[in-house]
C-alpha cells in the first residue's frame, strides 16, 4: 500500500494521517525546511528539524505549536515510523522517511549535493519511494565548486572597491544569504546585511549555528562605508530606491538561474553568480540512483523533462503537479521562460 497521496491540500501520508508542507491548512503538518513555498500559516500543530523551528517562529509568529526531531532521531505517528536525515539545502533542512509495515518512502523537499559549509551535508537515505525535485532539472544545469564562485563574487567585490563601486549582492534572506557570509567571512571584508537577513541570523545564532559576524544595515550607517565590504540585500529590495541612493552601485545577482545567459541579463545586472541551494542535473541523478527507489515522484522544476529522463534510463518516475516551487515570498528572482532553447539558440 503506498505510504503517501498527492491531494489538493498537500502530499499526505493516511496510515499516518499527516502531510508533509502541505499549502493549505491542516491538523499537522510534516515541514522539510523554511521557504515559504513548503511552510505555510495557520496550521494546527508543526513537526521539523530543531534548526528550522527558529525560522518558523520568526517568520510565522510565536503562537505556534511546533514539535522538533534532531537529524536521525525517530518517533512514531499512529504506526508510522517518522524520521528526518539532511537534505543540505538550507541549516535545518530535511528529507522526511517515512516506514510502514517494511514499506519506507522518502520525501525530500528541496535539496543538494554539494557541502556548503554550513547545513549539515545531504545523505542519501535508502527506500522503496522517493520524492525529489527537478528545480534545475535539465542537462545545462552543471555547477561549478562552491570555492570558484566565491572567488569570482571576491574578484568582482575588489575591482568594485577600487573603481569606488558598491558591491551588493541580491541572494534570499534564508539559505543563500547565510552561506554567502560564511564562504566570503574569510576575505577579511566587512560584511553589510538588510534587516530581514539580520533576524534569520540572529534567530540561527539563538539556536546554536555559529555565523560569522554581518553588520546590520541601519539608518546611520553613512553610505561611504559600504564600499568597503559587501552588501546583501533579498530579491524584493533588487529594483528598490535604497540601491539607487548608493554612490555606484553594482549589483551581482545569486542564483542557479545565472548559468545560462538569459539568466545574466535578469533586471539589468551588473553581474550574475551561479551559485545555488539546490542540485544540479548530475547532483539530482547521482541523489536519486543513490537511493535505490523503485519510484520517483517528480514535484517540482523541470518536472516533464526530467522524469521523461529518468524512465528512458530505466527508473521509474512520475511528474506530479503541487505547489511548490517558489522558492520564497521574495519571488525577484525567477527562471528564464525556456533556458534550455535560449542557451542552444545563443
Amino acid at each position: 500500500m503506498a505510504l503517501i497521496r498527492f491531494t489538493n491540500k498537500g502530499i499526505y501520508c493516511k496510515q499516518g494521517d499527516f502531510y508533509i508542507d502541505p499549502w493549505q491548512p491542516v491538523k499537522l503538518a510534516v515541514t522539510t525546511h523554511g521557504h515559504a513555498d513548503h511552510v505555510k500559516w495557520g496550521n494546527q500543530a508543526y513537526l521539523c528539524h530543531e534548526l528550522t523551528k527558529p525560522i518558523l517562529l520568526q517568520r510565522l509568529g510565536p503562537e505556534l505549536h511546533i514539535q522538533t526531531l534532531a537529524y536521525g532521531e525517530e518517533i512514531t505517528i499512529n504506526g508510522v515510523s517518522l524520521s528526518m536525515f539532511p537534505a543540505g539545502h538550507v541549516i535545518g533542512s530535511a528529507q522526511i522517511r517515512l516506514e510502514y509495515k517494511g514499506e519506507v518512502t522518502v520525501v525530500s523537499g528541496d535539496y543538494k549535493v554539494e557541502y556548503d559549509g554550513i547545513s549539515t551535508a545531504f545523505e542519501p537515505v535508502k527506500c522503496h519511494t522517493f520524492v525529489s525535485e527537478s528545480t534545475f532539472g535539465l542537462p545545462i544545469y552543471k555547477w561549478l565548486p562552491q570555492q570558484v564562485i566565491f572567488d569570482q563574487i571576491n574578484n568582482w567585490a575588489h575591482s568594485n572597491q577600487e573603481q569606488q563601486k558598491t558591491s551588493v549582492l541580491i541572494a534570499y534572506s534564508l539559505g543563500k544569504a547565510q552561506r554567502l557570509i560564511k564562504g566570503l567571512s574569510e576575505a577579511d571584508r566587512p560584511i553589510y546585511v538588510h534587516s530581514s537577513i539580520a533576524n534569520l541570523n540572529d534567530a540561527f545564532i539563538q539556536a546554536g549555528v555559529a555565523l560569522p559576524e554581518t553588520i546590520r544595515i541601519s539608518p546611520d550607517i553613512r553610505k561611504e562605508e559600504l564600499q568597503k565590504g559587501i552588501v546583501i540585500v533579498p530579491p524584493a529590495l533588487a529594483d528598490g530606491r535604497w540601491i539607487k541612493t548608493l554612490q555606484q552601485a553594482a549589483t551581482g545577482v545569486c542564483s542557479g538561474w545565472m548559468q545560462v545567459r538569459a539568466g545574466r541579463r535578469w533586471r539589468s545586472a551588473d553581474a550574475g553568480f551561479a551559485l545555488s541551494d539546490h542540485a544540479d542535473w548530475p547532483g539530482l541523478l547521482s541523489a536519486i540512483k543513490a537511493t535505490g527507489a523503485e519510484k520517483i515522484f517528480v514535484t517540482h522544476g523541470f518536472t516533464a523533462t526530467f522524469s521523461k529522463y529518468l524512465n528512458e534510463i530505466g527508473i521509474q518516475a512520475e511528474e506530479v503537479k503541487t505547489q511548490y516551487g517558489t522558492e520564497d515570498d521574495e519571488t525577484a528572482i525567477s527562471a528564464p521562460e525556456n533556458p534550455a532553447i535560449k542557451e542552444e539558440a545563443d
